[in-house]
């Protein structure tokens, strides 16, 4: 019997579409190709998670980026959830100024804001951000003391005349419904082994569950098939069998990501091979980089959770362009993942520095721009469907938003008692959007408003 909608991913989107649509009495199919989380404790283990990524895909994507000639392979990580999963809980909302070439407000989203806050349990102290938007609700539970090396980072800001404030953050510290966060340094990047991360598995899709929706995982989205303007069936490939399944609904959701999706409308035909279609164009990801400081001194001697700390000052610094960024607190690994991903020559150094290293991640904010796109490749992975490709480069004004916050990055560590820093470049795209748009003109959006 068909659905009446049927959901494709299950991350942010995926789940709080879920919850909707079971919520007004539709009968709702949710299809996901990664299986759940494994809660154990092989999800705390850095290097299992960090540098055998244990939820890698058995799909490659063919990545080109920085100019180069040919395609690397590599493997996302999928589960159910999504992205979810791994994320470190940060839950900041848009400014007002970010909307301006948009045919949207911030304030039509701000309702939106709020209930998703609520949902998914965000602790975080309004009024404190220099530049946050407006609110009409507060947060719905307070931030969390500051771990101590939390406060020195703080205390470095602020000395610096830069107004440092708590990170609002979608984990469990205080519904002892559930189980409480146990203050781990295994967070961000992690599935949480006890599900005290406010994942979507651990809030929209119990809920959306609760009122039946249905979940199928272990299912490759291959196509969606259609009759004229309507979309049919969804054709799957089952992980495990190899078989192909399809699922019949009146209405389909495409909520795989801004990788997977555009891929997913390409190899079902919906897109022109004219010069111009919008679809998997203007990808976009961030231009990140983690500036290590190296101090005299133990930066965290008992481990504990950091995640705290969020400077904005620095976001509308260029104010005809994108804005700047932020620059937040994050975690240190462990020795073992530090080692490995250390310049060849220093890694046994690297790691032993580990305990004396306190990082800061810089989110530079990039541009969209046309040629930065993800598409679909003449070869096939294991399970005979097109893998997908994606070419990207940065331009030089995404570069130099980030140098200018690695700059002030260097200037709060120092602040804050480092004997020297150190600069890491990101190259994943974990942050990936923009590829299946929505604007005002067909010419550069796929979508209307």
């Amino acid at each position: 019997m068909p659905y009446d909608a049927i959901i494709v991913g299950s991350g942010f989107g995926a789940a709080a579409a879920a919850v909707g649509l079971v919520e007004a009495g539709m009968k709702t199919l949710m299809l996901e190709r990664g299986r759940p989380a494994k809660r154990d404790s092989l999800d705390w283990n850095q290097r299992k998670i960090l540098v055998d990524k244990r939820y890698s895909s058995p799909s490659p994507i063919q990545v080109r980026q920085y100019g180069q000639r040919d395609y690397a392979a590599q493997h996302p990580s999928e589960v159910l959830g999504g992205m979810s999963v791994f994320y470190g809980g940060a839950s900041l909302r848009l400014r007002e100024r970010d909307f301006r070439h948009w045919p949207i407000a911030y304030a039509d989203l701000e309702p939106y804001y709020c209930a998703a806050e609520e949902a998914l349990g965000v602790h975080g102290t309004a009024g404190l951000d220099p530049c946050g938007p407006p609110r009409s609700k507060p947060y719905p539970h307070p931030s969390p003391e500051l771990a101590l090396p939390a406060q020195r980072i703080r205390e470095a800001g602020e000395g610096l005349g830069l107004r440092p404030f708590p990170i609002p953050l979608a984990i469990n510290f205080t519904d002892s419904r559930r189980p409480l966060c146990i203050r781990c340094n295994t967070c961000d990047g992690f599935p949480c082994k006890i599900e005290a991360k406010n994942d979507v598995t651990a809030t929209l899709l119990q809920r959306a569950q609760s009122s039946g929706l249905e979940i199928i995982t272990g299912a490759i989205v291959a196509r969606l098939e259609s009759r004229g303007d309507t979309v049919t069936p969804a054709v799957c490939i089952d992980t495990e069998s190899g078989q192909e399944r399809r699922f019949e609904g009146s209405l389909f959701g495409l909520a795989a990501g801004a990788l997977a999706s555009p891929a997913i409308l390409q190899r079902s035909g919906f897109c022109s091979t004219a010069a111009g279609d919008p679809v998997g164009h203007f990808l976009m990801r961030h231009c990140n980089a983690v500036v290590t400081g190296i101090f005299p001194f133990c930066t965290n001697p008992e481990q504990v959770f950091h995640k705290q700390l969020c400077f904005t000052d620095y976001y509308d610094a260029d104010e005809e362009g994108p804005a700047a960024g932020i620059i937040q607190d994050i975690y240190t690994p462990g020795a073992p993942v530090i080692r490995h991903f250390a310049p060849f020559g220093v890694k046994s150094l690297a790691g032993r520095l580990t305990r004396y290293m306190q990082n800061l991640l810089c989110v530079a904010e990039d541009e969209p721009r046309y040629e930065n796109r993800v598409g679909t490749s003449r070869e096939v992975d294991r399970f005979g469907i097109p893998m997908t490709t994606v070419d990207h480069a940065y331009s030089q004004a995404d570069i130099d938003r980030r140098q200018y916050l690695i700059k002030h990055t260097r200037r709060i560590l120092k602040a804050a008692g480092a004997m020297a820093t150190r600069v890491y470049k990101i190259d994943t795209f974990s942050h990936a959007i923009g590829t299946i748009r929505f604007g005002s003109s067909a010419s550069d959006s796929a979508l209307d408003e």
